[in-house]
């Protein structure tokens, strides 16, 4: 059998370039896939935005102001779950730090595969500080753990989805307020949180990339043959929280 195809946007041709982050551990989490290039045939296929991974220094630094924040119960208590979780950059970042497990729900198949194969490789080599699993799966049919959860997204998909799945936390943390937190980065539909009464806004503002990561994603998105994405030193985001309808100030 032939070598399978990659998807657009994981090919030199189509401009791929290495992130120093998989060059370190060895890991595959580069690329860059337009959302028209998403398609599995789902309902929700018309909303997807596009992979591209987390700068490192974006996550860790959103992470550690979420730490900072008033939390019902320590870090390690907590589950991650990356919705849209791609190739898995942000989980493999997310086991290196004290939470009770990190989980990744990722539509594409394609995708979710080479997640798990990055995360055989980080836990094999012994980076994982917590359990790891992947989930090929609609955002909307996870089931959430019992445990408080931090719901991590780097704008995976577009308004109408993202209400459909607050819709769901809402209705799967009712009675739990402040077991749910949400960190957004790149958070381009954030008022569909902001002006619900159910959720507050713990923090929001832009978060500066490292030196390495600004130039990994300058000479990343400016080696693309369309130049359908631009650049940025700075990374809008925000932390949310469910509160629950009543605690509203």
């Amino acid at each position: 059998m032939g070598r399978k195809k990659r998807l657009p946007g994981l090919t030199v041709k189509d401009g791929y370039m290495r992130h120093p982050f998989d060059v370190e551990h060895k890991v595959e989490t580069s690329g860059l896939v337009s959302g028209r290039h998403l398609r599995v045939g789902h309902v929700h296929d018309k909303h997807n935005t596009a992979y591209y991974g987390i700068a490192p220094s974006v996550l860790i630094e959103l992470c550690a102001r979420w730490r900072a924040s008033r939390l019902v119960v320590p870090p390690e208590d907590y589950t991650f779950v990356d919705f849209g979780a791609g190739m898995g950059r942000a989980m493999l970042l997310a086991s290196r730090m004290p939470f009770r497990e990190v989980i990744g729900v990722e539509l594409h198949p394609d995708l979710a595969a080479t997640a798990q194969r990055n995360i055989d490789k980080w836990v094999a080599a012994g980076r994982a500080r917590c359990p790891m699993r992947v989930v090929c799966q609609d955002a909307l049919e996870f089931a959430y753990p019992k445990n408080p959860c931090v719901a991590y997204l780097f704008n995976p998909f577009r308004e109408p989805v993202l209400k459909s799945l607050v819709r769901r936390m809402e209705k799967s943390f009712a009675g739990r307020p402040g077991q749910l937190d949400v960190l957004y980065a790149n958070d381009e539909f954030r008022e569909v949180l902001w002006g619900n009464p159910r959720w507050e806004r713990v923090w929001g503002g832009e978060i500066a990339l490292s030196a390495e990561d600004d130039q990994a994603d300058m000479d990343i998105l400016n080696n693309q043959p369309d130049g359908e994405y631009a650049a940025t030193k700075e990374e809008p985001c925000s932390i949310f929280r469910f509160i629950g309808p009543s605690r509203r100030k």
